[in-house]
C-alpha cells in the first residue's frame, strides 16, 4: 500500500474521511479478496496522482460496523465522499479510469 493511502478504522473514519475538507475516496476491502488485491494498485496510483484527495482503505473484516453503516455488502466497494456526504459508489473491480470518473463526478452519482 502506498504511503499516501490512509488506513481507515472505526475510530478514525469520521475525523479522517468525513471531516476532511477535501474529496475522500474510500476502498472497502479484505485481505482474502482477490478482486480487492487487484484493485489496490489503482487505489495507490490514484493517491499518488491526486494529492488533493484523501484516499483511504478500510478493512471490512476488522471494521464491519463502518461497512454496514454505508450498505457495503460486496467488495471491493469504493465510496466517494464530498463534504462528509456520500457522493458516489462503485462495486467490484474497476479500472483507474472509472475511479477518476467517480472523483470528477462524471459517473452516475450513486451506482
Amino acid at each position: 500500500m502506498s504511503s499516501k493511502v490512509v488506513t481507515l478504522t472505526t475510530e478514525n473514519f469520521e475525523t479522517t474521511a468525513l471531516a476532511a475538507n477535501r474529496t475522500t475516496v474510500v476502498d472497502f476491502w479484505a485481505s482474502w479478496c482477490p478482486p480487492c488485491r487487484a484493485l489496490a494498485p489503482a487505489i495507490d496510483a490514484l493517491a499518488t496522482e491526486r494529492e488533493d484527495l484523501v484516499v483511504g482503505k478500510l478493512d471490512v473484516d476488522a471494521h464491519p460496523e463502518v461497512a454496514e453503516k454505508y450498505g457495503v455488502t460486496g467488495i471491493p466497494t469504493v465510496l466517494v465522499f464530498r463534504g462528509g456526504e456520500l457522493a458516489a459508489r462503485s462495486v467490484g473491480l474497476v479500472p483507474i479510469a472509472r475511479l477518476r470518473e467517480l472523483v470528477e463526478g462524471k459517473a452516475e452519482a450513486i451506482a
